[in-house]
């Protein structure tokens, strides 16, 4: 019992948790409360679940409730509740009782021996409070297998509200074949003090999130911050300070000005920097794409430090998914006016990319990872009701508020008003050092943003990959503000070091060197995956690195437009700056 004691406060420390409005409603004496049973699945894959009858339990005496999914975000999710059968009622204690028995012949045996070896847990619900239990044990030498049979269940109030619920496992049963096994439960009601409004608090995992590691990991990025942030206050002061003292014929000129002069440097570019970038299509959607991950990620974390989105289940994926289809004139926006600014006329197709840019990614992993979750039978498989809802909302919502951030950005922000003009012959890029090609910049540039946000990544991997419940969002909003000024001020250094060899393709290089980023993610993903977790199977293997490798895309799609956008500024206003003859 002790081990199973363990293992349960080990899973409690996270999986999914669910608070809906109707909890506010007062329960009364002998009112009923519904034990809805979930998923089950193995211990150390947390996301390779199945309905809980898939294994050969059995079913309470009482008649079913029938139950549908009240959230998208359930849906997706696997939620998959069915009503366990039990008799309980708000207050009323119930002895020991037997519910059920189970039949056991070899091909159920087998199920439960299975599951038992592969460290099977389920997961159920009381007025939506999570409650964990294990299937059986094995003894020291794995020959013998033993079913859980007694679900000791006591459950804490508070006036008329349940607060409080917890599960002791009992009755080991050792499976031989050809024996019926009898399933009993009992429930034992008592007064807690805890508030209702505070009966969450026992999930999570203050010592884990608030760690002396997690806070000096903040200090290093904010350090990190200052000084990459007054580099380039030096960078900037000093070239506007040059090119004023120069263009006002002042005499007081050191030998560095001199030997960034006229005969090189970023000004001889002035005529061909604000040069449409090569494939201006995909880089104005992949640019409106990230300005619209950015917005999404600022207002989901906002609303989860409000609102404490963790109590609900599937709650997260419902409010991202609503607020990526309410921002999408954002990406209309960014995309359209940054694509006729460099020209574009397809302004069509270029929306119809932009819209379908990131659904069609996810999507079509989460379709191929459907594809293996059918062959699995596990929860996870998304329902076609649900694919279909998913498809409806890309067209009929998030591709008609594009086309209205596409009309309103190429009308108010559409037009080229660049500090310079371009040259009709673009101007031949000399040969430079190996260090200062876009390659090399690309591939380095996206150090220094990661170095911001690893630490801040192992705690979000463990809250998804493991049971882990994330609720430090204050954290997040932290480390994304971090991740921002980082990104912005090393694509700046970048840009300006490439202009200073008179490289003028600074936009797809600004852009690529802050999305590189994701490029290490992945790998420390992988890292993650065989040294951090015990995950095996195709299944989990390809949720891991499918979902991971979504993950790290958006994040570098996103990183890639802040970037951009914080060296467009710069570019736009060193250059405004300078009198060009």
């Amino acid at each position: 019992v002790s081990s199973i004691a363990s293992c349960v406060i080990l899973c409690c420390s996270g999986a999914g948790v669910s608070l809906r409005a109707s909890l506010w409603l007062s329960s009364t004496y002998k009112e009923e409360v519904v034990l809805w049973m979930n998923t089950v699945g193995p211990y150390h894959n947390r996301q390779e679940t199945y309905k809980y009858f898939s294994l050969p339990f059995c079913v309470g005496t009482k008649k079913t409730i029938s139950h549908y999914h009240e959230t998208l975000g359930e849906a997706l999710q696997g939620v998959e509740l069915e009503f366990s059968g039990l008799d309980i009622k708000f207050k009323e204690e119930v002895m020991q009782t037997t519910y059920c028995e189970i039949d056991l012949d070899k091909a159920k045996r087998d199920a439960f021996v299975y599951a038992i070896k592969n460290h099977y847990w389920y997961q159920m619900y009381i007025d939506d409070l999570p409650i964990w239990g294990i299937v059986g044990e094995a003894d020291e030498n794995g020959e013998d297998h033993y079913l859980w049979t007694y679900k000791k269940l006591e459950i804490g109030f508070n006036g008329n509200r349940i607060v409080d619920v917890n599960l002791t496992s009992e009755g080991k049963v050792k499976l031989v074949p050809n024996t019926r096994i009898a399933m009993s439960y009992s429930v034992k009601w008592k007064k807690s003090d805890v508030k209702f409004e505070d009966r969450f608090d026992k999930y999570l995992d203050p010592s884990f999130f608030q760690h002396r590691i997690h806070w000096f990991s903040i200090f290093n990025s904010f350090m990190m911050v200052i000084f990459l942030v007054g580099l380039v206050s030096m960078i900037l002061m000093r070239t506007l300070r040059k090119d004023y003292a120069r263009y006002s014929k002042e005499e007081e000129m050191d030998d560095m000005d001199r030997d960034l002069g006229d005969e090189y440097g970023w000004k001889q570019v002035h005529g061909d920097v604000f040069r449409p970038s090569s494939h201006p299509m995909i880089f104005s959607s992949l640019i409106g794409s990230g300005c619209q991950i950015f917005s999404v990620s600022l207002i989901v974390i906002i609303v989860a430090m409000i609102e404490d989105l963790y109590t609900e289940r599937g709650s997260m994926l419902s409010t991202a998914i609503f607020v990526y289809a309410a921002t999408s004139p954002v990406n209309g926006y960014f995309g359209g006016s940054l694509y006729a600014k460099q020209g574009g006329r397809r302004w069509i197709k270029q929306m119809f990319i932009g819209a379908f840019l990131i659904p069609a990614m996810v999507c079509g992993t989460a379709f191929f990872i459907n594809f293996i979750a059918i062959y699995y039978h596990a929860s996870r498989a998304i329902p076609f009701g649900t694919m279909v809802a998913v498809c409806c909302i890309c067209f009929f919502v998030i591709l008609p508020l594009n086309l209205v951030g596409t009309i309103l950005g190429r009308n108010l922000s559409g037009q080229p008003n660049f500090p310079c003009r371009v040259n009709a012959v673009p101007r031949p890029i000399p040969e430079k050092k190996w260090f200062m090609e876009p390659a090399v910049i690309v591939c380095l540039g996206g150090i220094l943003p990661f170095g911001s946000i690893f630490i801040e990544m192992y705690f979000i991997f463990t809250s998804f990959w493991a049971y882990k419940i994330y609720y430090v969002y204050g954290f997040m909003m932290l480390v994304l503000v971090i991740l921002c000024i980082v990104t912005v001020c090393v694509t700046i250094v970048c840009t300006y070091f490439l202009l200073n060899a008179e490289d003028y393709r600074w936009q797809w290089t600004s852009f690529l060197s802050a999305a590189s980023t994701a490029v290490y993610v992945y790998m420390y993903s992988f890292y993650y995956y065989f040294f951090k977790t015990k995950m095996y199977g195709l299944f989990q293997t390809s949720f891991y690195f499918g979902y991971m490798a979504v993950f790290s895309t958006a994040l570098g799609i996103m990183c890639g437009a802040v970037g951009y956008m914080g060296t467009s500024a710069f570019v736009r206003k060193i250059y405004t700056n300078v009198k060009i003859d």
